[in-house]
């Protein structure tokens, strides 16, 4: 699952808006919106392309991308 709330936060940070994320991985902006909230999967190619888009170190690549709901 993804970590909406860094994702989130790093979007923030560098001025992206999901509209801006959607476009770039040419997907729908409602797609991208349900992606970042975790309601449709997030393939590793596209989170391979946030990565890249919102410079996310491959060594922080698991704590945007591979969280769990487990207590």
């Amino acid at each position: 699952m993804v970590n909406t709330t860094k994702i989130k936060a790093r979007m923030i940070e560098f001025g992206f808006t999901q509209k801006d994320l959607a476009k770039a991985l040419n997907i729908a902006t409602p797609t991208m919106s349900q992606k970042l909230n975790n309601i449709r999967p997030m393939y590793l190619k596209e989170a391979d392309q946030l990565a890249d888009i919102l410079k996310i170190d491959t060594n922080n690549f698991g704590e945007y991308f591979f969280t769990s709901n487990i207590a």
